[in-house]
């Protein structure tokens, strides 16, 4: 039998060859699986209702009585935006406009609402863009909904999983919650706030989070979930270990309420288990988070002393307000190129965040030319300094219909607050005044002018309604 010789070196040539495209077939496939994103939604949570600075250079912008430690680590592990807003002072308006990067002006506060309502339906949104950057992205929203004046459901929008048609009520909001979590209409005069197992569902919507997404990771499959936390909306429940902390802490001057106090850390507590369950899964290396509030906090609760400090302080006015109280929130962002423990003051909102996830997800395509908001990701990956390109360069709040017709509308560091009612203008340099103490329209007519002008022009556009009126 003739044998035949082997080429040991041409052998191990090809094994390492072999070796070389496995490994970098490996490398590429785990570098081109697609980022995972989580949005935290809190409710009527003030830009100064944690404990960290939303602003670093302020040491006005956190509370001087609540805990909040895990909302620390978001902030520590991210980027806090100080100029980060949401897109309208209440909350349904807000929640329409993450879904969809539209502002309220083209939805909920439209001439023809109408037929608003059907066209909303149709509107490209956060889970359906998802899936047009890749067909695998699993989708969920858990916790309040409040898709008042249309009860479009989750699913109809494009999401896998939800909660179904949630309000405020469903978490203990104007009723009262049993231990069994049933709802039970709240009576003028009855002894509350309550203390829960389970506040305002806090534990129970983050465990149900926390198994989507174990879930999804084992699956090996992207997902997008928004958690809104019903939290710290009224009314006001607790957790008897909280209760009896805050009970025997400090009282600050803008905060000193040990109930309102007690609710804020069992929502911190809910967002430290979310936090721990992404570590213990290893895949902070490939997840985006977004943490913020659907508005501003609230100027006054029905308990508690009487303020020595304005509760938003140094913000003015609150939930509701087209002041700076009303529509700057807590608004902080972590994932993979984002640096650590760092912040931006580039003004960016709720809308962004659809366009930014498109990107992030691989969205190549064209976003349609009716999105207000903008990619932040030039900025969030670029140690907070740059700009985002929107449509408008404008940011521009409006409301009107069932509420009083205020716009608001920022270029710069300036601010014009119109109220509709009066055609009331004030203009503000935030840079200088974030109090918005001293309105400068008298001083700088051309600039109010400007901006009356940049703001009247969008909403016409918009065919957005400037009027009051009884539905």
């Amino acid at each position: 039998m003739k044998r035949i010789k082997i080429n040991t070196n041409l052998n191990l040539y090809f094994l390492f060859t072999l070796l070389f495209v496995t490994v970098n077939f490996f490398a590429q496939k785990n570098t081109s699986k697609k980022p995972n994103f989580i949005v935290i939604l809190t409710d009527d949570q003030s830009w100064v209702g944690t404990s960290f600075l939303a602003n670093p250079n302020d040491q006005r912008s956190k509370s001087d009585y609540y805990h909040t430690p895990n909302m620390e680590r978001l902030a520590n592990y991210g980027m806090r935006m100080t100029n980060g807003y949401a897109p309208a002072p209440f909350c349904s308006p807000t929640r329409k406009s993450i879904l969809t990067g539209l502002t309220p002006a083209k939805h909920e506060y439209q001439k023809d609402r109408d037929n608003w309502t059907t066209a909303f339906r149709k509107q490209i949104t956060i889970p359906k863009i998802l899936k047009l950057a890749d067909s695998n992205y699993v989708t969920a929203h858990f916790g309040k909904w409040d898709a008042r004046y249309d009860d479009f459901t989750p699913e109809e929008m494009g999401y896998d999983f939800s909660d179904g048609l949630t309000s405020n009520n469903t978490g203990g909001g104007k009723s009262t919650l049993s231990a069994e979590g049933k709802e039970t209409p709240f009576k003028m005069g009855e002894a509350w706030p309550k203390t829960y197992d389970d506040p305002k569902l806090i534990f129970s919507l983050t465990q149900r989070s926390n198994d989507f997404i174990e879930e999804q990771t084992k699956k090996n499959k992207p997902f997008f979930i928004q958690i809104s936390h019903y939290a710290v909306h009224l009314a006001i429940t607790y957790s008897k270990k909280n209760i009896t902390k805050y009970n025997k802490l400090k009282k600050g001057k803008k905060h000193a309420t040990p109930e309102f106090a007690a609710m804020t850390e069992d929502m911190d507590q809910g967002i430290g288990i979310l936090l721990d369950k992404i570590f213990s899964l290893g895949i902070t290396d490939n997840t985006y988070i977004i943490f913020l509030s659907d508005n501003g906090g609230r100027t006054s609760i029905p308990i508690g002393p009487e303020q020595k400090i304005a509760r938003n302080f140094p913000l003015r006015g609150g939930k509701g307000s087209m002041y700076e109280g009303g529509l700057r929130v807590p608004f902080v962002i972590i994932g993979p190129g984002v640096s650590k423990n760092s912040y931006s003051d580039v003004p960016v909102t709720g809308l962004d965040i659809l366009p930014t996830l498109a990107r992030l997800a691989g969205y190549q395509g064209l976003l349609p030319n009716i999105l207000d908001g903008g990619n932040i990701q030039t900025v969030i990956h670029n140690k907070g300094k740059g700009k985002v390109k929107r449509n408008s360069p404008y940011l521009i709040f409006h409301q009107a219909v069932n509420r009083k017709p205020i716009s608001a509308i920022r270029f710069g560091d300036y601010k014009l607050v119109k109220d509709w009612r009066y055609n009331k203008l004030e203009l503000f340099d935030l840079s200088n005044d974030i109090e918005e103490k001293v309105d400068l329209s008298k001083k700088m007519p051309d600039i109010v002018k400007k901006l009356d002008k940049a703001l009247i022009k969008f909403l016409n556009e918009a065919d957005a309604e400037t009027k009051q009126i009884k539905t």
